[in-house]
């Protein structure tokens, strides 16, 4: 007698908001939903546990580049942090204590990857799908999974065929002892310049390949005292003036982005840094980029450049032939021993590519990929016309090169709070940004993006094949907060629906 497998049982759920992501942007949203009396949400998450990137990135030396009291909910101050730059686990733990404190784990469903999400004008509703066969039905949802999720692995020929250990800097494999091992790094981007220097001592031979320099910047060690810590406790108003002072120096930094020569004249400072850490010229002269400063992002270690003074650290700047069953060749025919290849590739950043798979359709059964085809472009980074009731954190063009991300990510909330109230004051089904309002916008952005360093003449992820930078916010982060903080009149459109027994009629109303 055989049995028969069990079906796993699926689920429907309606509920008023749905948040896809519980990293900083989907958290941030919750928190805030709640603040305003709306408990109807839930949060889709695909892994085990909050904290988005915090969570996935623990190699060695991560941490982040931002200074902590800016990279932290201006609501949810915390005023006890280590260091002027705090490591992965202090961020992650912080995510953590913020989720509890607000009391946010019963609106989590872990485990939940969402495959597709459809738009129904008959009712102003849309319905979410995950990959466990559960439905959401909601009035609102907010894609908050944010762009560095999706690991970037480069194509190389014959990478299958490695006998050794290959993982992604963002899938550490901490069971696997560097230790006495011949170590391949690929890339030379964010997570490579914290991790390379940190297994440098531990391994037989580094072998980093780069295929461009980045800007590496001193950065910021400094622990804060015992005293400093009391204070901040003590008198939160200090902590908010700190935190303030870090926010307007960081600010300072468009000058040079928006003025390539400011940038090219500092740009001399970095040279000169590079020159006085790395003993061998030829050495320095690689790692010397032969672009603009900022033209990329700008990195920030006091010990990625000392780690090529090391006699076991080779820096590798021809390009891969191949990956044999335990070595790697380069193009001038050289052939190195590898017991681990490591790839430090970073993400994949264009919203084209990591939602490829994913089935989104709006009015009219419009596809966003289809949309989207020539490139990401929304309204503020936050809605997209032809798709009501949908919104984004971390959307297109709102990363920054010179400040914290929280800080957009809390006026993108407060933008979609704006929407949220608006529908109900109007009494409508759904709102949705006006074509001609998105259009002018992205025109102006891409106008802005003319001039500055970002289009200074480098390739970057900011930009994608063709040249367009989908990415940056071009501004001041205080005009993002002046731009977003109100609705500008006009710029939506609220509908109502109107059902009837042959078909579904829309009335607009205006916004």
């Amino acid at each position: 007698m055989t049995s028969k497998a069990r079906i796993p049982e699926t689920t429907t759920e309606i509920v008023d908001i749905v948040i896809v992501g519980s990293g900083f942007g989907g958290l941030g949203m919750a928190i805030k939903l709640k603040e305003s009396g709306n408990h109807n949400f839930v949060i889709l998450e695909k892994d085990n546990e909050v904290g988005g990137t915090w969570r996935d990135n623990s190699y060695p030396g991560c941490a982040c580049d931002v200074q902590s009291h800016m990279y932290s909910f201006s609501f949810a101050g915390k005023p006890d942090w280590t260091k002027r730059y705090a490591p992965w686990n202090e961020i992650q733990k912080y995510i953590l204590d913020t989720t509890d404190k607000y009391g946010l784990r019963p609106h989590i469903r872990f485990g939940q990857e969402v495959v597709g999400a459809n738009f129904d004008e008959s009712t102003g509703q849309w319905t979410i799908r995950t990959a466990t066969g559960d439905t959401l039905i909601a009035r609102h949802w907010v894609l908050a999974s944010g762009p560095l999720h999706e690991p970037q692995y480069p194509k190389i020929r014959g990478l299958e065929k490695f006998q050794g250990k290959v993982f992604h800097s963002a899938r550490w494999d901490h069971d696997y002892n560097l230790k006495g091992k011949n170590v391949v790094s690929i890339g030379t981007g964010g997570s490579a310049v914290q991790y390379i220097p940190e297994i440098a001592p531990d391994v037989n031979n580094l072998y980093v390949f780069q295929r461009s320099p980045a800007w590496v910047i001193p950065r910021d060690e400094r622990l804060y005292s015992s005293l400093s810590k009391k204070l901040f406790s003590s008198f939160p108003a200090l902590r908010k003036l700190h935190r303030a002072r870090l926010y307007w120096s960081n600010e300072s930094r468009v000058w040079p982005i928006f003025n390539p020569a400011i940038a090219r004249t500092l740009q001399k400072l970095a040279e000169a840094f590079i020159r006085f850490q790395v003993k061998d010229k030829e050495t320095a002269r690689k790692l010397t980029p032969d672009y603009t400063l900022g033209c990329k992002r700008i990195l920030i270690s006091n010990k990625y450049y000392p780690a090529f003074n090391r006699d076991n650290v080779e820096l590798v700047t021809d390009g891969i032939l191949e990956v044999r069953e335990n070595s790697i060749v380069t193009s001038d025919g050289v052939e190195r021993p590898a017991d681990c290849i490591i790839l430090g590739t970073g993400f994949i950043v264009d919203p084209r590519i990591y939602m490829k798979d994913f089935e989104l359709t709006g009015l009219g059964g419009r596809s966003l990929s289809q949309d989207w085809k020539d490139g990401a472009e929304a309204y503020y980074g936050t809605t997209v016309s032809g798709y009501p009731n949908m919104y984004q954190l971390v959307g297109p063009n709102t990363a920054l090169g010179h400040n914290s991300i929280i800080f957009m990510i809390e006026c993108q909330v407060q933008h979609i709070l704006n929407c949220i109230n608006l529908l109900k004051e109007k009494g409508g089904d759904y709102i949705d940004v006006r074509p001609e309002v998105q259009k002018k916008f992205n025109a102006r952005i891409q106008e802005k993006l003319k001039g500055t360093v970002w289009s200074s003449g480098c390739q970057s992820w900011y930009q994608q094949a063709d040249g367009k930078n989908f990415t940056i916010w071009p501004a001041s982060t205080w005009r993002f907060w002046v731009e977003t903080r109100s609705l500008q009149p006009g710029a939506y459109n609220v509908v109502r629906c109107k059902q009837t027994t042959t078909a579904a009629k829309a009335q607009t109303v205006p916004a």
